[in-house]
């Protein structure tokens, strides 16, 4: 399974929605955090790194800024050799091997860096078309509100006031959203493997699969889940994660859903005896039924996984303060205090099969016919050859058309 993202701080360990920062870093200046190894507190294996010498992080010089150059390293027998080293190292570790789960950087040649827009075009068509081909489940992430050239207004959450230029404020939210919808494989708990969520969402050829999420969920003092589920209307709930516009309007193929941090007392309605419920939601005796019947609702027939949680998403420091309308629980208030100590939130995150990807791969194949590759030999000289991008293009139109809205649910 793969996570391609568009932002160089995405990158996070397993075990926690946001790495921590050093100690030296202050944490009132999120200006002084450039790169994701800057959130480290935690030591890392000598093994787990493998660095790439020929390539420096800033500067014209040496910049590793093209798919080609990136895909020549590894060609190399001696970066071929370290990686597999340290795969096996950690492999012959695991009690039960799953599958993989990577983070990467579509914007260049292999992860981390601001690029010029036609690269970061190629690259991202490139990087979505490789990944396709050679893994499970792809699922681009991302606060902007586009994939190819023309650029669009990043994401709005109701309840976060982030800053959308600062990689540390949208590296938080996407690992928040990212710690949310890998539970289900996570969990020694959950039936649900990694190989089994990535076939519910793939079939037919939809590799793709979109993000969206919910921080915080918004549950008010005195309100149940159904109450606030309801507020929802017919709307897709979550706000769009993968560059890939709006979810409303859209067709679901398929879905996997989690809610967490929502206490069990509120998971069901507690109607007064003989008060008759005011929607099938509140005449649920269970919170996994509640979602799961909210899911029928909202996507009839579409096949769902749901997971219910009781914990909920750490945010203590240092994660950036972003919540303004947020009780200490995390319980969304009107009229609270800006920059309230919020420990832990709610979250409610997806991925999704959606035929928002036809317009979205679609695009992406026109950006690139429009695109006069003489202009850009740089980039070709990088290793990339015209009949790849011919090649690329043909891709690209294909694993479009497995999203059109007309397609069955079944072969």
């Amino acid at each position: 399974m793969v996570f391609g993202g568009s932002n160089p701080w995405a990158k996070v360990p397993h075990h926690s929605p946001l790495p921590q920062l050093q100690n030296h870093l202050s944490l009132q200046r999120p200006a002084s955090i450039r790169v994701w190894s800057d959130f480290l507190r935690v030591h890392l294996h000598a093994r787990s790194i493998c660095m790439i010498q020929k390539y420096n992080h800033d500067g014209e010089a040496g910049q590793l800024e093209a798919f080609g150059q990136g895909e020549s390293v590894l060609k190399e027998p001696k970066y071929q050799e370290e990686l597999e080293d340290r795969l096996h190292f950690y492999v012959e570790e695991c009690d039960y091997l799953q599958g993989f789960q990577i983070l990467c950087d579509l914007h260049d040649g292999f992860s981390g860096e601001a690029q010029r827009n036609i690269y970061r075009l190629l690259n991202t068509a490139f990087g979505l078309v490789h990944l396709t081909a050679h893994s499970s489940l792809v699922c681009p992430l991302s606060l902007g509100g586009s994939l190819g050239l023309r650029p669009e207004p990043p994401v709005n959450f109701p309840y976060l006031h982030y800053d959308a230029t600062l990689p540390f404020h949208c590296s938080a939210i996407l690992a928040t959203a990212l710690d949310t919808v890998t539970v289900p494989y996570r969990l020694c708990s959950s039936p649900v493997s990694m190989v089994h969520l990535a076939d519910m969402l793939s079939f037919c050829g939809k590799k793709v699969v979109t993000a969206g999420a919910i921080i915080p969920f918004p549950l008010a003092p005195g309100q149940s889940l159904p109450d606030s589920l309801m507020q929802f209307g017919g709307a897709a709930p979550w706000t769009p994660l993968s560059a890939c516009g709006e979810p409303s309007g859209t067709r679901c193929f398929a879905q996997s859903v989690v809610l967490r941090g929502i206490d069990r007392a509120c998971h069901t309605s507690q109607l007064t005896l003989g008060t008759p419920p005011p929607s099938a939601l509140h005449a649920c005796t269970t919170g996994e039924e509640v979602l799961a019947q909210y899911l029928q609702q909202q996507q009839p027939g579409v096949m769902s996984s749901s997971h219910l949680l009781l914990t909920p998403c750490r945010v203590a420091p240092p994660y950036p303060h972003l919540f303004s309308s947020c009780s200490p629980p995390g319980m969304v208030l009107d009229g609270s205090p800006k920059g309230a100590a919020v420990e832990s939130v709610p979250v409610f995150g997806a991925l999704c099969s959606s035929s928002s990807l036809h317009q979205t791969l679609e695009a992406l194949a026109r950006d690139l016919t429009k695109l006069d590759l003489r202009r850009w030999a740089s980039f070709m000289d990088a290793g990339v050859e015209h009949d790849d991008v011919a090649e690329l293009l043909q891709e690209l139109q294909s694993l479009a058309q497995c999203y059109q809205d007309g397609d069955s649910l079944v072969d």
